[in-house]
């Protein structure tokens, strides 16, 4: 697989994807089942081992093609960001079309749209359902009855995505995850520029390729993105940052200046990069 990123490329020497044939081998090549993400999230692993690391996550009615099933697991590559790896076989399957997408950290769902009934389970934010019906401020999905104020429809992105990062402040920091429930610096890049409505690749390396490199002498504004080697965060404003960072194990906003003398002396070297992804 020379010039293929292994994370993006659905292909093993036993089988790979038939889209790749005859620029990989493979003992097999297979045509995709489309399905998606039918669990609250679902870990993504390098291989068929819950000890492993985690890859990367994939949230609620996230589209997943599928390549191969084997004890208990599945392999294949999500059709959102391309990343490749392998999930737990009860956490995908066949749903419907979604409609829309959770907007809170964490939106909860009852089996009935009343305020007092005991919550049956939780979607985070990215979570993608179709919505049935709605009632009392309530919409139907097929976990339960989620707060219409939890919802947002997915033709109807959000107006500043730098707001949607802030609402993960004081998230933890979990590498690979991809929630409010714990996530890394890309990802917050990622969910909060998917929620604009913009394309947005999984890993903090091939976020650099975005946007307009910014020289260091060009002030900085909301919106901009500072890379590191294998970090990343988003400017506030001039002088602010936000970023979910492993200096205290969470999403947190500090001054730029502050962050990059700390990250140059205990964690990733020098700013790399400072890109404008909007423009004016």
């Amino acid at each position: 697989m020379v010039g293929l990123d292994p994370r993006l490329t659905p292909a093993r020497p036993d089988l790979a994807a038939r889209a790749l044939e005859g620029r990989v081998e493979a003992a097999r090549f297979v045509d995709p089942e489309r399905v998606q993400v039918v669990a609250p999230s679902a870990p993504m692993r390098p291989r068929p081992d819950p000890a492993a690391a985690l890859a990367t996550e994939l949230i609620a009615g996230e589209p997943f093609d599928l390549y191969d099933r084997a004890d208990g697991w599945v392999w294949g590559q999500s059709a959102l960001d391309g990343y490749v790896g392998w999930l737990p076989e009860g956490t995908v399957g066949p749903g419907a079309v979604p409609t829309h997408l959770v907007t809170a950290p964490a939106a909860q769902f009852y089996a009935e749209p009343e305020l007092k009934r005991p919550p049956t389970g939780r979607h985070p934010f990215g979570a993608r359902i179709a919505v049935a019906t709605t009632r009392d401020g309530y919409a139907k999905c097929a976990d339960g009855w989620i707060a219409q104020d939890h919802l947002r429809a997915l033709d109807d992105p959000e107006p500043d995505w730098v707001a949607v990062a802030e609402r993960f402040c004081g998230a933890p920091y979990v590498w690979g995850g991809r929630s409010a429930f714990g996530l890394d610096c890309s990802a917050l890049v990622q969910l909060s520029r998917q929620a604009g409505g913009f394309d947005c690749p999984r890993d903090s390396d091939m976020q650099t390729a975005l946007g307009e490199t910014l020289a260091a002498d060009r002030p900085l504004r909301r919106g901009d993105v500072i890379f590191w080697k294998g970090h990343v965060g988003i400017m506030l404003d001039s002088e602010r940052m936000i970023h979910a960072t492993i200096f205290g194990m969470r999403v947190r906003i500090e001054a730029l200046a502050e962050a990059a003398a700390r990250i140059a002396t205990r964690e990733f070297g020098a700013i790399l990069r400072r890109a404008r992804l909007d423009p004016a």
